[in-house]
């Protein structure tokens, strides 16, 4: 009997050590990044973020979304953001790279967070932990759609961001992406019922971001210039031409494609990127 308890007590010491951590008792300054599920938080030990001089052809949302990051870290008042427009862009890009580039300053005066769950009480649940913790936190959600299919996201988000009676604490921020281009639009009245609705759903949670920053397609210059941002530090040489035949052939001139361009030269060049 007694060595059975044993096992059973090894067996529960074992579980416990390799149980995820409680999010009330997790360091969430040990890392420069955490992925919250609405359950638990995952650490990350190194933020994958390009450097800022690699994104190319945004230099005004750079510019933008770096100021209000440096704002959220230093204490000072910043914005809820709201990146959207045309996909392959930077959006999500921009976020990392600007936490990163803050982070680099100092090390880890702001956490990235990146939110996995669009429950509201989870989220909730979330920052009411970080209310209670030092440092700056910058809670970000990936290509959210606005659309039908995501009206409990978008009505999640909007009681966050302005629509609870307690207020959310300043050292905690949102940022959100999305590839809907016309999202912050108001223009016409038309269209059927449902997608009126669509659009006054997106619209009343774009008006609750501080900055709203619209990404568009690259045009022939600015998607040459992101080929060279990122074939120019490997020396990869290549041709304008073959470049744009590259991006026709995926439909679109984008830093994604860019970046996925230069994959291919390296590739031809038998050299890693």
């Amino acid at each position: 009997m007694a060595n059975s308890d044993s096992i059973l007590l090894r067996i529960a010491e074992a579980l416990e050590r390799i149980a995820p951590a409680s999010p009330d008792a997790i360091d969430w300054r040990s890392a420069p990044a955490f992925v919250w599920d609405g359950k638990t938080a995952q650490s990350v030990a190194a933020l994958g973020a390009l450097p800022l001089a690699t994104l190319r052809g945004i230099d005004r949302q750079k510019e933008a979304v770096v100021s209000n990051v440096r704002r959220l870290a230093a204490g000072h008042a910043s914005h809820d953001m709201l990146l959207w427009g045309a996909r392959g862009m930077g959006k999500s890009a921009l976020v990392r790279s600007a936490v990163a580039e803050v982070q680099n300053e100092q090390p880890h005066p702001l956490t990235l967070i990146q939110l996995r769950t669009t429950d509201t009480s989870a989220i909730a649940r979330l920052i009411a932990i970080l209310a209670e913790q030092d440092g700056a936190y910058l809670l970000y959600c990936d290509d959210l759609g606005f659309g039908s299919d995501d009206v409990t996201a978008t009505l999640a988000l909007r009681s966050l961001l302005d629509g609870g009676i307690a207020p959310r604490p300043g050292h905690v921020r949102l940022a959100v992406t999305s590839n809907r281009r016309a999202i912050v639009s108001r223009d016409g009245d038309g269209g059927a019922l449902h997608e009126r609705d669509e659009r006054d759903n997106a619209l009343a949670l774009a008006d609750r971001f501080g900055l709203t920053l619209g990404f568009h397609p690259a045009d022939r210059e600015a998607y040459l210039d992101m080929v060279s941002a990122y074939a120019e530090p490997a020396g990869l040489e290549y041709d304008e031409e073959d470049a744009l035949a590259w991006a026709i052939a995926r439909g679109n001139r984008s830093g994604r494609t860019a970046y996925q361009y230069a994959v291919e030269l390296a590739g031809r060049a038998g050299k890693s990127l």
